[in-house]
């Protein structure tokens, strides 16, 4: 693991990178929440979706839609969720904007009311 004052996500390895474009990359993550569970990040180190220059969001978002192709085409799933955690009071672990496109699938949940609420009793035991 990298020193406290190295971002885990500036210094991602090429064999990590999946695809990418002009701003951005994208990642699966080391502990994935279901097949598929996808990450795209922008390339310049920056904290907050709402900080990012249109140029930035513009082709970070056509690499998401490019990515949801792919992972649709790739596992089959039937629905998706989409997670941008912005500060630590949002569960935001690393300092680095990333957006998770977490697909997920038919029986993936018993009773799917109430939506993320339930989600967050996934979290990883760190």
């Amino acid at each position: 693991m990298p020193p406290d004052n190295i971002c885990l996500l500036c210094t991602l390895s090429d064999d990590r990178i999946i695809d990418s474009s002009d701003y951005g990359v994208v990642v699966r993550p080391t502990r994935p929440m279901t097949p598929g569970h996808t990450m795209i990040i922008p390339k310049r180190h920056v904290g907050s979706f709402f900080n990012l220059f249109p140029d930035e969001r513009d082709d970070l978002m056509k690499l998401f839609d490019r990515t949801k192709q792919d992972v649709f085409k790739e596992f089959a799933a039937q629905a998706y969720f989409i997670s941008v955690n912005l500060g630590e009071g949002a569960w935001c672990s690393v300092p680095h904007l990333h957006t998770h496109l977490i697909p997920t699938y038919d029986g993936y949940r018993d009773d799917p009311r109430a939506g993320i609420r339930w989600e967050t009793t996934l979290s990883a035991d760190y």
